[in-house]
C-alpha cells in the first residue's frame, strides 16, 4: 500500500507548476465557502457544538487530504455520519463517542490492511438508497426543535417526537421565520449564482445579520474557541472504561457508514475526473484521521460528495485543494470567530433540512417505484424503515440479508419449456431416425437444479405423457446440488422403466461433474449423453441405459 501510495503522489504531482498551484488554492477556498455553513450545522445536528464540526473539517481536511486515496476527495463531517451520533452521545456522552470515533478509526486502518475497500460492491444499491433516506428522515426528526424554536426530550429522533405529546409544541414565530427564509433561499437561488457563492452561505450570512441587527432573542451557535484543541476532547482520565465494550457497537456503525459514504463518494468523483479510488488508501487515510479527531474534540468525518463535486467543478489539481479548504476554514475560524457565534441555531436548521431533502437520491427512488421492481422497493422500504427505528448496523444487514434472500429466491427459479420433436426442423430425411423420434419430447431446463425446485423437475413424470423418448436439454443448467441430484436420478429410473427413453444433452463441465458424482452418469450410461439435442437427433444409436 505504501509504494502505491508513493507512486500516486509521483503521478499525480508531475509537471506541478504555479497554474496548477493557482487552480487548487482557488478550487480549495470555494469549497471552504461551501463547507463552513455545512460544518457548522452538523456539528450542532450531530448533537455536539458548532464548534465541534468546524474543528473536524478543519483536522479533517489537512489529515485526511493528505494521505487520501483521490486527489478530489474532501472531507469533513456529513450529515449521514451526524445522524447516527445523536443517541451515541445522548447515551455515552461527548467521551463516549470520542472513544468510538477513535475505535472507528482503527477499524477503518484494519480493513486498509486486510484489503476490504472492495466489499461495498456487495451491498445493493436500493439498501444504499434506503438508508440514505432514513438518515435524511433522521436530520430532518432532528431539527424540529432548532427550526421552530421548541423543546423535546429523548436520545433518539423518534423519542423526541413522541416527547411533544407531553411538552407541548409551541413554535416560536421569529426562529421559524428565520429557518424558513433559509429553506426558501437556498431552494430558488439561481443555480448559475450558486456555483460562484453557495445559497447557504448567503442564507446562513443574512440569518446572522437579520438576528444581530435585529437584536432577536433566538438560539445561536454561541462561543467559538479560536482554538483547534477544543476544551472537551478525548481524554483518557475521564472516559468510563466500563462502557467501552458496549462502544464496540457504535464504532462499527461508523466505519461502516464511513467506508459505504467515503467509497461511493470516490467512485462517483473517479468517474468525474477520470482517475479511479484507491479504496485501501482511502480507507486507511480516513482511519488515521477518525483516530486523531477524537484528541482535538472532533467528531466523526468521511469524504463528502457535496464538497468533493465542488471541488472536482472548481479544477482541483491535486489534494492541496483539500489541504486549501482547512486552512481557509482555520483562518475563518480564528478572524470570524465573534461572528459565527451570532450564526442563529434556526438558520442551520433550514440549511439542514434542505440538505436531508437533496441528500434522498429521488432520481432513484422514482425509477424503481415508476417500473415498479418489487424487490428493490421491499430492500429500500425495509432498510429506511430499519434505519429511522433502529440503527445504521442493523439497516445494513437486514437490507443486505433480504437482499439476499430476494436473489436467492430468484435465481432459485428453474424454468422446463416443453416441445414435441418435428424432424422436419432439422432437414432430416432418414426414415429411421424420423420413426424413432416421432413420439420424442424434448425438455429444455433452464435454472441451477437445487433444493428449492425439486417439484418442479419432478413434472417431468408428468408432462412426458405418452412419449416413448424424452430428451433433456440442460445447457442452461449452471450447478446441480445433491437433492436435486437424488431426485433426477429417481425419476429417470421411475421414466426408464415405464418404457422411456431418456438423452441428456448439452450439460456445462460443473452439471456434467455431478452427473459422475451422484451416479447418474453410470445409471445412463454413455450413449445417453450428446452435446447437443441436435446431434442426439442426428444419431442411431439404441437407448440401452441400464437400471
Amino acid at each position: 500500500m505504501g509504494t502505491a501510495f508513493l507512486r500516486q503522489l509521483q503521478q499525480e504531482f508531475k509537471g506541478y507548476n504555479g497554474q496548477k498551484l493557482a487552480k487548487d488554492l482557488m478550487a480549495g477556498l470555494t469549497v471552504a465557502a461551501v463547507a463552513l455553513p455545512l460544518a457548522l450545522a452538523f456539528g450542532v445536528s450531530a448533537g455536539a457544538t458548532a464548534a465541534c464540526g468546524l474543528v473536524t473539517a478543519i483536522v479533517a481536511g489537512l489529515i485526511i487530504s493528505a494521505l487520501t486515496g483521490g486527489y478530489y476527495q474532501i472531507s469533513g463531517p456529513t450529515g449521514a455520519m451526524a445522524a447516527i451520533l445523536g443517541s451515541l452521545i445522548a447515551t455515552y456522552g461527548m467521551q463516549g463517542m470520542f472513544v468510538a470515533t477513535f475505535l472507528a478509526g482503527a477499524l477503518l486502518i484494519l480493513a486498509a490492511v486486510l484489503h476490504l475497500g472492495n466489499l461495498t460492491a456487495f451491498v445493493p444499491a436500493p439498501v444504499i438508497t434506503g438508508f440514505t433516506s432514513g438518515i435524511a428522515v433522521i436530520i430532518a426528526m432532528g431539527q424540529i426543535d432548532n427550526f421552530f424554536g421548541t423543546h423535546s426530550e429523548g436520545a433518539s429522533a423518534i423519542a423526541k417526537i413522541i416527547s411533544y405529546k407531553d411538552l407541548g409544541f409551541h413554535p416560536d414565530i421569529a426562529t421559524t421565520l428565520i429557518a424558513l427564509f433559509v429553506v426558501l433561499l437556498m431552494v430558488f437561488f439561481p443555480k448559475k449564482w450558486n456555483a460562484v457563492v453557495p445559497a447557504s452561505l448567503i442564507g446562513i450570512i443574512i440569518a446572522t445579520a437579520a438576528t444581530m441587527i435585529l437584536k432577536l432573542d433566538i438560539a445561536t451557535v454561541g462561543e467559538i474557541p479560536k482554538t483547534l484543541m477544543l476544551p472537551d476532547r478525548l481524554s483518557p482520565a475521564q472516559i468510563d472504561w466500563n462502557t467501552v465494550p458496549a462502544l464496540l457497537a457504535p464504532a462499527f456503525s461508523i466505519a461502516v457508514l464511513n467506508m459505504l459514504e467515503s467509497l461511493l463518494c470516490g467512485a462517483s468523483a473517479g468517474r468525474a475526473t477520470g482517475v479511479k479510488l484507491n479504496n485501501d488508501q482511502e480507507l486507511f487515510a480516513q482511519g488515521v484521521g477518525n483516530m486523531v479527531l477524537p484528541m482535538f474534540g472532533g467528531i466523526p468525518a468521511t469524504a463528502a460528495l457535496a464538497r468533493t463535486s465542488v471541488a472536482v467543478r472548481s479544477g482541483a489539481q491535486t489534494r492541496l485543494t483539500g489541504i486549501f479548504h482547512a486552512v481557509g476554514l482555520l483562518i475563518m475560524m480564528f478572524l470570524l470567530a465573534p461572528v459565527i457565534q451570532n450564526v442563529p441555531l434556526a438558520g442551520l436548521a433550514g440549511v439542514l433540512m434542505v440538505t436531508a431533502w437533496r441528500m434522498n437520491e429521488w432520481h432513484a427512488i422514482k425509477y424503481m417505484f415508476s417500473h415498479r421492481f418489487k424487490g428493490a422497493m421491499a430492500k429500500f422500504i425495509v432498510t429506511m424503515i430499519c434505519t429511522i427505528v433502529f440503527d445504521l448496523t442493523v439497516a445494513i444487514v437486514v437490507g443486505v440479508g433480504l437482499g439476499l434472500i430476494l436473489m436467492v429466491a430468484r435465481l432459485s427459479k428453474l424454468q422446463i419449456n416443453y416441445e414435441r420433436v418435428d424432424m422436419s426442423r432439422i432437414k432430416s430425411n432418414d426414415e429411421a431416425l424420423n420413426e424413432r423420434y416421432r413420439n420424442a419430447m424434448v425438455a429444455y431446463i433452464t435454472g441451477p437444479l437445487i433444493f428449492a425446485n425439486i417439484d418442479t423437475i419432478e413434472q417431468l413424470t408428468e408432462r412426458v405423457g405418452t412419449c416413448d423418448t424424452l430428451l433433456l436439454s440442460m445447457r442452461g443448467v449452471p450447478y446441480i446440488d445433491i437433492s436435486a441430484a437424488q431426485a433426477l436420478m429417481d425419476i429417470l429410473r421411475s421414466l426408464h422403466e415405464n418404457g422411456v427413453d431418456i438423452v441428456l444433452c448439452g450439460l456445462p463441465s460443473s452439471a456434467m461433474n455431478m452427473m459422475h458424482r451422484s451416479g447418474i452418469y453410470d445409471m445412463v450410461g454413455e450413449q445417453g449423453f450428446y452435446w447437443s439435442v441436435e446431434r442426439a437427433l442426428l444419431d442411431l444409436r439404441p437407448y440401452t441405459g441400464k437400471k
